[in-house]
């Protein structure tokens, strides 16, 4: 959990298993260099070395990885090093940011020959210049042994989370930092509308949540649920961490609020201003193949943006994707997203 529950402490690891160069004999004796194209992208990219292998063997490619932190960080270095671009590709800007990577003009257009396999349905830009790649929405988690052992229900929407019985209990992270936490803000945006928003907000400080600067923190320090045994049983996590928290019995400990979910979608593009348009491409189209799509649930915890890809078993059963998830238009989420941080700010502090 992408992002997601184990996805952040185990995504460094892969991105050591790419950074060596290798070269490609031409039968002839004669030895030349691999092409190299540098994968930008957040700190809890994950893939199998396997995987990577095939594709360099198919397409002669082979790719670098380039972490940035989370989504917002990636997004940021992104357009600062827009005129000269710090990779060819880049994967992990989300719903949340893309409206300012592509008002930056970060992206060129590329339509991918994988595109209609189900991606389009995530299409943010007419010009193309993103390509969804997984979809991982953001959802309040809680950890259903604490509600059981105390003999409370647990909470089940955005409402309930204000509810004094669960005073003290609810650990979100900061939308200026983390992109969970900007996806649960847009969440009580569209929830609540502009005129109710920092009034739930102001209830929920009155109710004692606390706010910490990323996901990591959160999960696996401050929530009950997860390995960490943190003090605090509700979390902003993903609708896919309980997939991570499978007990010794097969059961997940955890439990995501569908109720309280925002859509995030991670995408891909080729970098405007890089230095191998064509190449980029070609791990633009991987990145939505069956052979990568088939990898992101087991390792990322998301769900593949590509239709027919089967999910790892009991996914549905624990982890399902919300039908109803709150979403907000792209255009709108650009305009007021600066404001929103700065009046939340001011709410919380």
């Amino acid at each position: 959990m992408k992002r997601r529950a184990v996805r952040a402490a185990t995504a460094i690891a892969a991105v050591s298993a790419v950074a060596t160069a290798c070269s490609l004999s031409d039968g002839a004796g004669d030895t030349q260099q691999t092409p190299t194209v540098t994968l930008v992208t957040h700190s809890s990219f994950l893939a199998p070395q396997e995987v990577l292998d095939a594709f360099q063997k198919q397409s002669g490619i082979k790719i670098s990885v380039l972490t940035q932190g989370d989504a917002g960080s990636l997004t940021n270095k992104l357009v600062l090093t827009k005129a000269n671009p710090i990779g060819d590709v880049a994967y992990g800007v989300d719903s949340t940011f893309a409206s300012r990577a592509l008002s930056e003009g970060v992206f060129e257009p590329y339509t991918s020959p994988e595109a209609d396999r189900g991606p389009q349905r995530y299409a943010v830009d007419p010009e193309h210049r993103l390509s969804a790649v997984d979809v991982g929405d953001v959802c309040v988690n809680v950890d259903t042994n604490y509600f059981t052992a105390k003999g409370i229900p647990a909470p089940s929407s955005y409402d309930d989370l204000a509810d004094p019985k669960y005073k003290d209990l609810l650990v979100a992270e900061d939308p200026a930092t983390a992109s969970p936490g900007l996806a649960f803000l847009l969440g009580t945006i569209a929830k609540y509308g502009e005129a109710g928003w920092k009034d739930y907000w102001t209830k929920l400080k009155a109710n004692g949540v606390k706010v910490v600067s990323g996901w990591e923190e959160a999960y696996t320090k401050q929530f009950s649920g997860s390995s960490g045994k943190g003090p605090r049983p509700i979390v902003v996590s993903y609708a896919s961490s309980p997939a991570a928290e499978i007990g010794d019995d097969g059961k997940p400990r955890t439990k995501a609020l569908l109720d309280t979910c925002y859509r995030q979608v991670e995408y891909a593009g080729v970098l405007a201003n890089g230095k191998q348009v064509e190449n980029a491409r070609k791990v633009v189209d991987f990145l939505l193949s069956q052979q990568f799509q088939a990898t992101v649930a087991a390792n990322m915890y998301v769900y593949p943006a590509r239709q027919g890809v089967d999910l790892p078993a009991g996914w549905a059963q624990v982890a399902p994707l919300p039908q109803k998830p709150q979403t907000l238009p792209a255009d709108q989420v650009q305009a007021g997203r600066e404001k929103w941080i700065g009046e939340w700010r001011t709410l919380l502090q």
